[in-house]
């Protein structure tokens, strides 16, 4: 098995630094490739250009047909009766009921009859961590009821409320009264205060899920369960997980050839608060939203972000998340992946968990938040180096077939996450300002602009599909809010390049230059009442 830990930032040093440096050359390098082409070469320019546009169209095409089976896959299975398949499994074979059973039931229930080991549904337990630093009551206490409003016994489910101790007395007595107004609900409840200053952890998420993981394997040894029948999904303190997804969940861990080698990532909807937040903040979360029912269409793209699920018993032997990083859901795929020597993968699911979009108390504040939050995110270039150093330059089992696609896919993502939108929006004037003589140049905008009005028709099918995965609108807001969520998306390029390519690079540049990230920027968190009141609390304490 490989070392599955990211070094020290003081120990990264020759080829893992040349990778941390690499995404952020790379992304410079080809934002300034039509300029040095265009000096060289203009008909080189030109065509290198052309053939970069068309490319990202035909990537964009595919995009808009995958937003369509994506949202097609995600109304089904929010339309199945999750509890009724779970009784057929519990039985191994159909056990009556009038109930829709789509093709893929009866194939899996013949194919479960086939394992070895069969878990039954009965058998699962779900331990629920949901992470907390010093959000308000606001936030936190709709989370654990949605889970408690879920089409599942909660006698089945272990509540555990992970939080901060730097976050001070209030936040822990916020955390005691949840626990005792909800805990008895629940199989078992229980708070679990991480530690402030811990050895060896940057301040951070994983920290404190993993001291939770760790808190949770003693409650388990002592009471006799086995941690191959607990699966656990942590939550952030927003994520209000759907009704149906504990139920689907066990179908999945209960069909899946290899449920302690997995994961399972559910549908992040950024939907909780989008009515109240500011236009900007709404381009980029119903962005976000199309850009997960895409990837669900993906499997063999899919990664761990956000609220995810996994066996305890695999967590247990993985040490649990890491405790270095400060994007511990994204790198917690890599992490895996080298503990099971390639032999590990995330099943998407196309039941949602809603989580907040960016809300601060004052639109500056909001704007900062979104910043620092998509800052976080594109971070997640620092994982080239580590896949890079365990995969190339440490001992492991990993197939180098597996591997070098995947590292070359993340590699060209974070690059084109910094410049794709540039280069869409840009890259065909730069021949012409260059050399404003030449034919090919000052044909070559005009080529792209007929281009680009074909793809409007994909953007007018992702902006349907954005509408309407939309929560209702909330009584306190007046019909020309609705219409204000159509035209917002006239902003998707201010959004796109002021927020997303501006923070990879951000995030690119200071891998390069060793500004790490070392801690988890925690973003306010804004309430907003049926009577329109905005409740804020400064979830960072520090």
């Amino acid at each position: 098995m490989t070392d599955i830990e990211i070094p020290f930032e003081k120990d990264r040093k020759g080829h893992y630094r040349f990778f941390e440096i690499l995404p952020g050359a790379l992304s410079y390098t080809v934002l300034l490739l039509p300029v040095i082409l265009s000096l060289i070469n203009i008909k080189v320019a030109v065509w290198a250009i052309l053939a970069y546009l068309l490319m990202f169209f035909v990537r964009s095409m595919g995009y808009s047909f995958r937003s369509i089976a994506g949202y097609r896959t995600h109304r089904q299975q929010m339309k199945l009766n999750w509890a009724g398949l779970l009784a057929d499994l519990e039985a191994g074979q159909r056990v009556g009921g009038d109930i829709v059973r789509p093709k893929w039931h009866d194939a899996n229930l013949q194919r479960v009859a086939g394992y070895p080991h069969i878990i039954r549904p009965s058998q699962l337990l779900h331990a629920v961590i949901i992470a907390t630093v010093n959000e308000s009551r606001e936030v936190l206490e709709p989370t654990i009821q949605s889970v408690l409003a879920s089409e599942y016994d909660p006698k089945q489910m272990l509540l555990i409320i992970a939080y901060e101790g730097r976050a001070g007395q209030v936040a822990e007595d916020r955390v005691m009264e949840l626990i005792a107004v909800y805990g008895k609900h629940f199989k078992h409840a229980m708070a679990i205060k991480h530690p402030a200053k811990m050895p060896g952890e940057v301040i951070g998420k994983g920290g404190n899920v993993t001291y939770a993981g760790r808190q949770l394997a003693k409650y388990l040894h002592a009471e006799h369960i086995d941690p191959k029948n607990v699966i656990v999904t942590t939550l952030d303190a927003d994520n209000r997980p759907d009704k149906r997804y504990f139920a689907a969940l066990s179908y999945m861990f209960c069909v899946v050839p290899d449920p302690f080698n997995a994961s399972f990532q559910p549908l992040p909807m950024f939907t909780n608060n989008i009515w109240d937040a500011p236009t900007l903040m709404r381009v980029i979360a119903t962005g976000n939203n199309l850009f997960y029912i895409v990837s669900s269409q993906r499997p063999h793209l899919a990664r761990n972000f956000s609220a995810h699920a996994q066996s305890m018993q695999a967590l247990i032997d993985m040490d649990f998340w890491s405790v270095r990083t400060i994007v511990e859901d994204g790198h917690h795929f890599w992490r895996s992946y080298f503990h099971f020597d390639g032999d590990y993968r995330v099943y998407p699911m196309s039941i949602p968990i809603y989580q907040d979009a960016v809300l601060a108390d004052g639109y500056i504040k909001t704007l900062k938040a979104q910043f620092i939050q998509l800052r976080r995110w594109t971070y997640g270039a620092s994982d080239v180096a580590y896949i890079a150093s365990k995969g190339f330059f440490h001992p492991n089992k990993v197939p180098k077939i597996d591997l070098i696609p995947k590292f070359l896919r993340a590699l060209e993502g974070h690059v084109t996450w910094a410049t794709g939108t540039l280069l869409v929006y840009l890259a065909a004037f730069v021949p012409h300002y260059i050399h404003p003589g030449d034919f090919a140049a000052n044909e070559l905008p005009l080529i792209v602009s007929r281009i680009q009005r074909i793809g409007i028709a994909g953007l007018l099918v992702t902006i349907y599909i954005c509408l309407v995965t939309l929560p209702p609108r909330p009584a306190r807001y007046k019909r020309h809010r609705s219409i204000l969520m159509l035209l917002q998306w006239a902003l998707l390029p201010v959004t796109s390049i002021v927020y997303s390519a501006t923070a990879a690079f951000n995030s690119q540049t200071r891998l390069m230059f060793k500004r790490y990230l070392s801690k988890f920027d925690v973003t306010e968190k804004a309430v907003k009442t049926a009577s329109g009141e905005t409740i804020s609390t400064n979830a960072n304490p520090d």
